[in-house]
């Protein structure tokens, strides 16, 4: 008598952390979303901003690391991991900031948007993952709106040093990423905590940070000690249940919430290229989304027919 087939199911431990890491990962880039509108309504200097914002998150983290016991790593490999992650993620704030207070809010989370790409270049490089093919047909499709977006904005002059910076944050994005990914027991806190620091002694130079408006301190202090202690924690630890690439796609979901918020507070509206190719990237997050859980969830037995994709 033949024996019965064997289960095609993976256990369930797999399906909930790959459903774990993509609800930290999008409640992450949610929070994450108020960012230019805070930015905007501090109404200063990107100097004076990213001063108070990483002093700020630096100290609301350091808090929590004396709360929940979180120390520096002592291994030197995560060591030096965490320092060039918490250096990394330092330069992105500023390049960030820099970004929005040079260009629109639409052009700064667009061209944010092409983080996956550098993401997969990275890990393909450093880690050696294979990107599955439906990622990277989310990544396309979600490319094609972002320049759906850009086709809708006027780029003059002025604008292109926070383009580049945006750029060059993308980059840097998908590197990070990669990083976290390579280096899953490095604890978040402490890394978060150095990398306020590295913000606020970047911008400290060309800063006045005593001379704001005293509305501005107080959006800065809903920055800096709320929103992106809450939205970096979260971020930094998704990659541990999902590959780099996959944590930068939802990313993606920024570039349309961004500009959405901007426009309900402070009237900066939206083109209707941005809201053709916002539904075009958010299709493609959802379409990912709902594969990568149905892969995660019923996989083939090695050695059986290969995946039709």
């Amino acid at each position: 008598m033949s024996s019965l087939p064997k289960s095609t199911t993976v256990p369930l431990g797999h399906y909930d952390d790959h459903a774990k890491g993509m609800l930290i990962a999008a409640c992450g880039v949610l929070v994450l979303s108020f960012d230019a509108l805070l930015i905007r309504l501090a109404d200063s200097s990107f100097h004076n901003i990213t001063f108070w914002r990483g002093s700020l998150t630096c100290l609301a983290t350091l808090l929590l690391c004396l709360c929940w016991r979180q120390r520096w790593p002592t291994t030197l490999g995560l060591w030096f991991a965490g320092l060039a992650i918490a250096t990394l993620y330092g330069v992105n704030t500023w390049l960030f900031v820099f970004s929005i207070s040079h260009t629109s809010t639409a052009n700064t989370v667009v061209i944010l948007a092409s983080s996956p790409l550098f993401a997969a270049l990275f890990s393909r490089l450093l880690l050696g993952e294979r990107v599955v093919r439906r990622t990277l047909m989310a990544i396309g499709v979600s490319l094609i709106g972002v320049l759906v977006v850009f086709a809708g904005s006027d780029a003059t002059g002025s604008q292109w040093l926070g383009d580049l910076a945006a750029l060059t944050l993308a980059a840097s994005m998908g590197a990070m990423f990669t990083l976290l990914r390579r280096f899953q027991g490095l604890p978040r806190l402490p890394v978060i905590a150095l990398a306020g620091a590295v913000a606020a002694l970047v911008s400290w130079p060309l800063a006045s940070p005593l001379t704001l408006a005293p509305a501005s301190y107080g959006w800065l202090t809903l920055m800096g000690l709320i929103q992106i202690p809450l939205a970096t924690l979260l971020i930094m630890t998704a990659p541990r249940f999902l590959p780099s690439t996959e944590v930068s796609l939802f990313m993606l979901l920024e570039t349309v919430l961004g500009p959405v918020w901007v426009w309900l507070m402070l009237g900066e509206t939206a083109s209707l290229h941005t809201l053709i190719g916002g539904t075009a990237i958010l299709g493609a997050i959802s379409v990912n989304t709902w594969l990568a859980l149905r892969s995660a969830g019923v996989r083939p037995e090695p050695g059986s027919a290969r995946r039709k994709y």
